[in-house]
């Protein structure tokens, strides 16, 4: 049986035709060595056909084609010019190598061609790449290798390329900066007390934030010059008048030493450092809150902005989150403790990253590590839901937040939580009711405008006949109008009762007649809502009711 090996280079398609297969046997051992030699290879296989891409942009979608399992139409015919023709209701008496076996799949199902991939096609294969520029004359490697290069960096760059609002990366990005600022604050502001106290050391107890100290230290500079009159301006920085009179008498009776005017600019400045900083990582947690919601909604609104981000990073991305099971996502953050116990042979981590949550918090010391294995279980939820839905909505992760404090209901009051399912269903439904609510607000607004288009189009010479609206009209009459309206309506709704009190009573009528000759009570020919649904047919029948009457009565 013929074999051709289909091989895709960066500079095109080409086919090759194996010879000497029953000397080789096809054993592998023999093909690696017969590789490495031109002249042995030569004569095993031979170029067939050569077809070279027209453009990288060409080369491209061919590659990406091939790279998810697609046969594009080039392919094809170029495989249909080059290769056997086979008759139809017979088998083919030669088979196509192919590199991928999801390539090989396609071709068959389309053109019937029987491909194969294994060691000896991928043995064979790896000659025909070491010794490509050889088998075709006019390419030189140089060439080669620079459609290789320019191949990769596009095809490199087109994988890279995904929506910019789903980038988790920086998401990752920012959590590790928000961190590195708090600690970075935290040491800074440490250092600005430790340095002013030398000055002002009863200031520390009097302001325990970090950055309204800072603040502080800038408005005061020099404690001496502190007086009566700077307290409006610390009441606005400390947000209390009690506090900046309470500072401004410390100041008085400081037990600080006096620093020289070169010392205070240069507390000045680095307290400066220290604000600037803290107003930045406010910032930064805005910019992280957005972006979080742009890209996780419901596992942000499920636990939160800031362990959202945290359980993002340490798992690397958005997507290898979705991949975790729950079991691996309650105890992420928590892997020394894992293997330590692992190893020792002790208790098991209960929580890692998630611990950081307030639902763990407001639990109860026994039913802390049910709660954490309920909380992963729902953030796996809302990771995938975020990961692999195209609608941006909040909606599910609302919803398992419900179920998480009914949870806690649940292991404290024992009322017992909904199910998941039913959970999920008014979630999907409040989704598809928002989308069809927005497209019918889209259609509102296109009637709208299409309707004041035509407006604007009559001219002004056209006369309309219309009646004055209400605005227009004297106030006296508009009210008379309503006035009007108002009576006939009340007095069809009388008819109506009247109507309806007379059938009953006609009907009541023929019943007791009935029982009376009969001594059977008689099932009522039309129940009360035929009547209403049917008040055409009664007004055509109740002449014939009332004749039967006369008939019976003359009867008796």
């Amino acid at each position: 049986m013929a074999l051709y090996l289909l091989f895709e280079s960066a500079s095109g398609y080409s086919l090759f035709h194996a010879y000497g297969l029953d000397e080789i046997g096809q054993n592998t051992e023999a093909v690696r060595n017969s590789v490495l030699d031109l002249t042995r290879f030569g004569k095993v296989v031979k170029l067939v056909a050569f077809h070279p891409f027209s453009s990288a942009l060409d080369a491209l979608n061919q590659c990406n084609a091939v790279s998810e399992g697609l046969m594009t139409e080039e392919l094809r015919n170029f495989l249909e010019m080059n290769l056997p023709k086979v008759k139809e209701g017979k088998k083919a008496k030669f088979s196509l190598g192919v590199a991928e076996p999801k390539v090989g799949s396609q071709i068959f199902e389309v053109t019937k061609i029987p491909c194969q991939s294994n060691e000896f096609v991928l043995e064979l294969l790896r000659g025909v790449r070491l010794h490509f520029d050889r088998f075709i004359k006019d390419l030189k490697p140089s060439d080669l290798e620079k459609a290789q290069l320019g191949l990769g960096h596009s095809y490199s760059r087109a994988k890279v390329k995904f929506n910019v609002n789903r980038v988790d990366n920086m998401v990752i990005q920012a959590i590790f900066l928000l961190d590195t600022l708090d600690k970075d604050i935290n040491s800074f502001s440490m250092r600005v007390r430790e340095w002013y106290s030398w000055h002002f050391p009863e200031l520390v107890k009097i302001i325990n934030d970090n950055y309204l100290y800072a603040r502080v230290t800038k408005f005061v500079e020099n404690k001496s010059d502190l007086s009566e009159g700077h307290i409006p301006g610390l009441a606005d920085i400390v947000g209390d008048e009690d506090k900046a009179k309470e500072i401004v008498e410390a100041a008085k009776a400081s037990m600080g030493q006096d620093l020289s005017p070169i010392d205070l600019i240069n507390v000045q400045q680095f307290a400066q450092r220290v604000i600037n900083l803290s107003e930045y990582r406010k910032k930064l947690y805005e910019y992280l809150v957005t972006k979080m919601t742009d890209i996780a909604p419901n596992l942000a609104s499920l636990i939160g902005e800031v362990v959202g981000a945290r359980l993002i990073s340490h798992a690397g991305s958005l997507s290898n989150l979705a991949k975790c099971p729950s079991s691996t996502l309650q105890i992420l953050g928590a892997e020394k403790a894992l293997f330590r116990a692992l190893k020792t042979r002790g208790n098991t981590p209960k929580y890692g990253l998630i611990f950081h949550s307030s639902f763990i918090g407001r639990a109860s010391a026994r039913n802390k590590g049910r709660i954490a294995r309920y909380l992963a279980n729902k953030c796996s939820i809302a990771s995938r839901i975020d990961c692999f839905s195209e609608v941006n909505t909040s909606v599910f992760g609302q919803k398992l937040r419900e179920q998480v404090e009914e949870r806690l209901d649940f292991y404290d009051k024992g009322v017992a939580p909904r199910k998941n399912v039913d959970v999920m269903k008014v979630a999907i439904e409040s989704v598809l009711s928002n989308g069809s609510q927005e497209d019918d607000d889209g259609q509102q607004n296109g009637e709208i405008s299409e309707k004041k288009s035509k407006n604007k189009k009559k001219s002004k010479g056209e006369n309309v006949a219309a009646e004055p609206m209400e605005e227009d009209r004297p106030p006296e009459v508009a009210a008379d109008e309503h006035a009007s309206i108002k009576p006939e309506t009340d007095k069809k709704k009388k008819k109506k009762k009247k109507q309806d009190q007379e059938d009953e009573v006609v009907l009541s009528e023929v019943n007791a007649h009935d029982t009376e000759q009969n001594g059977t009570p008689k099932k009522k020919k039309k129940s009360r809502v035929d009547l209403d649904n049917e008040g055409d047919i009664q007004t055509g029948t109740r002449g014939k009711k009332k004749k039967k009457k006369k008939v019976k009565a003359q009867d008796d």
